[in-house]
């Protein structure tokens, strides 16, 4: 498995400062400080982008979303295959704003893995996370979504929603890492969740939207 402690993922997600040249232009930055560091990170790319920047790149890529499909007459779809075809080494799952059933995830999880690739599925509380861990993926990211965007930490805020999760996932597979999103915006802020057990964060417009995404990435890596 790629997704070692302390780590740092980033969603790209579909802001015009992610999209296209810009998104190529960002994860160089993120492959940049990567290779300086030797702090695991993963970029999740816009699907239209996925292809290109795992070809460009020379660091973790996951999807930042997939199907529960096989390949065939599916339009519109994207299924486990075609994200290994892309180059990516797995997938998002379940982001607050991409939800799908657990049944779902259950289903992607497997189909994921059969492909050699990894799972990171988001939840939005302990009781979620609790049964996500049952299904084993790869990885969690407990991410409470009044906080996502509002520039104000999960673990300044609710610090509780993290330790709670990281021993309730532990309970079940200690081998599934935990990362905790939502405000995430400084190094302090990732100091504080690795403090909190966590082992590690997902984070999106902090990095993206960011002037100077570089100077904002080593400032979060100094929290580790």
């Amino acid at each position: 498995m790629i997704l070692n402690s302390p780590m740092i993922a980033l969603n790209m997600k579909a802001y015009r400062e992610s999209s296209g040249e810009n998104g190529l232009r960002l994860a160089k930055i993120c492959e940049e400080v990567f290779e300086e560091s030797g702090v695991c990170m993963v970029i999740c790319p816009q699907q239209t982008d996925l292809s290109l920047i795992c070809r460009e790149v020379n660091m973790p890529c996951f999807s930042q979303h997939v199907d529960p499909i096989d390949a065939g007459s599916q339009t519109g779809w994207v299924s486990a295959g075609a994200i290994k075809d892309s180059g990516a080494d797995g997938s998002l799952i379940n982001h607050s704003e991409h939800k799908i059933r657990i049944s779902e995830i259950n289903i992607l999880i497997d189909k994921l893995r059969s492909f050699g690739l990894c799972s990171l599925v988001c939840t939005n509380n302990e009781a979620v996370s609790k049964a996500v861990a049952e299904l084993k993926p790869d990885a969690i990211a407990i991410e409470p979504p009044l906080l996502i965007g509002s520039g104000i930490s999960v673990s300044t805020a609710e610090p509780e929603i993290i330790s709670n999760t990281v021993d309730a996932v532990r309970r079940i597979d200690k081998g599934i890492k935990v990362l905790c999103g939502a405000g995430i915006s400084n190094g302090k802020d990732v100091k504080s969740s690795i403090e909190l057990g966590a082992d590690g964060v997902l984070l999106a417009s902090g990095i993206v939207k960011a002037k100077d995404p570089k100077e904002v990435l080593l400032d979060l890596i100094s929290g580790i």
